[in-house]
């Protein structure tokens, strides 16, 4: 197991890493949309979130080695099912065929308040 850590991307608040590379994949943890340079959510909606949420894993896996063309599978949990074509169309400007697998599911909450959360799965 080696660790992916990078300051392009906002540091783990708790006992986490920011990513995890084992057997030729990279885990990476959920991204809120935190600025790394501010350290705080960029301002606006879910689409502006939902942009920086992509933002920071990519720089997860740019330190791994990667990017986001060999993601494998992502998650995203929405605080507002509401907001899922909104995000939608925003992640389909980081992503092109073959799109990779996902998942989205709408939560009670989310850390700090964010409207989004993605993680990232990809192959190296």
């Amino acid at each position: 197991m080696k660790v992916i850590a990078t300051k392009n991307a906002p540091a783990a608040i708790g006992p986490y890493s920011q990513a995890i590379e084992v057997n030729g994949f990279v885990y990476a943890s959920g991204q809120i949309p935190i600025d790394p340079e501010t350290g705080a959510f960029v301002p606006g909606g879910i689409r502006e979130q939902t942009g920086q949420c992509l933002r920071n894993a990519s720089a997860i896996l740019q330190q791994a080695g990667t990017d986001l063309s060999h993601v494998v599978k992502t998650t995203v949990y929405l605080a507002d099912i509401a907001d899922f074509a909104a995000m939608n169309e925003v992640y389909a400007t980081f992503f092109a065929e073959p799109y990779p697998a996902r998942s989205a599911v709408a939560v009670k909450d989310l850390p700090k308040g964010a409207l989004v959360e993605i993680e990232v799965l990809a192959a190296k």
